[in-house]
């Protein structure tokens, strides 16, 4: 008989999180989810259904990717990006080291003025009102919250498509000292959980080479379900989230 287990992490130290991204139109005739930048973690789309494209601008200019099913993209730390739905784009999120996205690793692109600022910039992300995963005062304030962020990434674009790279340099700089005293708590979570992944392959291989397998006692198979029976707003769409080791 097969031992499932229901506490144990997600391999490699990932997250997964289902996307249903934003339909909401925005003031470009273009529908999606809010720009956004991460500082610390790499992220992939695998398009499950419907299709889109991602904007991103990087220290090499703005650039536009056509999503379509099956198609994995993905893009490192630094990378700002905003996800375009043309018509019922459905993704898996992939997110590295687990725990650090979910601690505030990502910045929205608000106007510069408020990316300066801690409290305006917390006050502006804040998703504020309603009751319940889908309250209508929700969803006001994740549109509004989109909104805001389209504002500071259309002046980063058009910056970025002009050659003018002083802004999203100083969107980056700004980006870091808001998230900067978070960062002990980031290295204490990396270390308790995200760098052990990595120590546990490298005892494995050793003792494979040695021709031990000591590990193999362990093996079992888990189960993880949806962290809740809705799904909930985010900052690029409807979210369903899977606890990493939570009860099935």
């Amino acid at each position: 008989m097969t031992t499932i287990q229901r506490t144990a992490p997600f391999p490699g130290a990932v997250a997964l999180t289902r996307l249903g991204v934003y339909g909401w139109e925005a003031a470009d005739g273009v529908c999606g989810g809010s720009p956004h930048m991460h500082t610390a973690s790499t992220e992939a789309y695998l398009v499950l259904a419907g299709t889109g494209r991602v904007e991103t601008i990087t220290a090499s200019g703005y650039e536009s990717h056509e999503l379509a099913p099956n198609d994995l993209l993905w893009f490192s730390p630094g990378t700002i990006h905003r996800i375009v739905n043309d018509g019922g784009l459905d993704i898996l999120a992939i997110m590295q080291n687990g725990g650090l996205p979910e601690a505030g690793d990502a910045v929205l692109t608000f106007d510069a003025d408020i990316v300066a600022d801690p409290e305006r910039y917390a006050r502006t992300a804040a998703l504020d009102g309603g009751r319940g995963p889908s309250s209508d005062a929700l969803a006001h304030a994740a549109r509004t919250r989109r909104d805001a962020a389209l504002l500071g990434y259309q002046r980063l674009k058009e910056a970025a498509l002009a050659g003018d790279f002083d802004a999203v340099e100083q969107f980056q700089r700004d980006a870091v000292r808001l998230v900067q005293f978070r960062v002990p708590g980031w290295q204490e979570l990396w270390k308790g959980r995200i760098a052990p992944e990595a120590a546990r392959t490298e005892n494995w291989l050793a003792d494979l080479a040695e021709g031990r397998f000591s590990h193999f006692k362990d093996a079992a198979v888990s189960r993880t379900a949806p962290a809740g029976a809705e799904r909930i707003f985010g900052m690029c769409g409807m979210l369903q989230k899977w606890d990493s080791g939570g009860p099935a």
